[in-house]
């Protein structure tokens, strides 16, 4: 579904991304770990077009995005939920949903996806009167993922959703990451708790210094020696 083919890409003059490649197959959930700084942001934002690949092939669907404008790219079905939520604060929850249908024309499609986002979160249909700036973080990340789905996604790139939540709050996000896999919506996560998304994900990559340094399914990943040692916590040898 989504193919990336020695992708070069970077800020200014600065090269951050060297040769990346990956692929996402329908129906798939696959998780991108690795350090901060290793290029997995900028991977998303080349995918989703906020960034132009200085070489490379981007396919999403069987057609190039590679050049296309974001709002092109949403368009085809490919959204992207960015780390930090990003809610309009002053907007009521109700209002952030609507506004993530800005490229739908049919009334009828909007007021639908708008009863299925409340029915899949029904945290946001008690609070759907109430401004978004005054939600917990848990509940604004519930929010990003509301008006994702009002988006109708295929794809949905998901940029660290647990990022400075609570403990308590992570799993709750977890299964909404959970409940877009099983409802057919594949999923490329980028997620700092690499032992929580190689339980989740069927694949895997590992990206060190702007590359991909290896891939596998999740169960292959968590038993990586390099994998346990850098990203889960584990010194060579232990094994609980």
């Amino acid at each position: 579904m989504l193919s990336l083919r020695n992708v070069d890409a970077g800020y200014d003059d600065a090269l951050t991304l060297h040769g990346v490649s990956l692929e996402v197959g329908r129906g798939e959930m696959v998780a991108m770990i690795g350090a901060n700084g290793a290029g997995k942001t900028t991977t998303l934002r080349t995918i989703c077009g906020f960034l132009r690949p200085r070489q490379g092939a981007i396919e999403f669907d069987g057609r190039s995005i590679a050049g296309l404008t974001p709002d092109r790219i949403a368009a085809l079905g490919l959204v992207h939920v960015p780390e930090g939520r990003r809610v309009f604060p002053e907007l009521t929850v109700e209002e952030n949903l609507l506004a993530a249908a800005f490229l739908l024309r049919s009334r009828k499609e909007v007021r639908s996806r708008l009863a299925r986002a409340l029915e899949r979160f029904p945290l946001l249909r008690e609070r759907r009167a109430q401004p978004a700036g005054t939600l917990s973080g848990g509940e604004q990340q519930m929010l990003a993922f509301g008006r994702a789905l009002m988006t109708g996604p295929k794809l949905l790139l998901l940029d660290e959703p647990s990022l400075g939540l609570a403990p308590r709050l992570v799993a709750e996000v977890m299964r909404s990451v959970r409940m877009f896999r099983d409802a057919g919506v594949t999923v490329l996560l980028v997620e700092q708790n690499a032992n929580l998304a190689l339980h989740l994900a069927d694949r895997g990559y590992v990206m060190e210094t702007g590359a991909i340094l290896m891939q596998g399914s999740g169960a292959e990943l968590l038993a990586n020696e390099h994998v346990r040692a850098s990203y889960l916590g584990y010194s060579r040898g232990r094994t609980n």
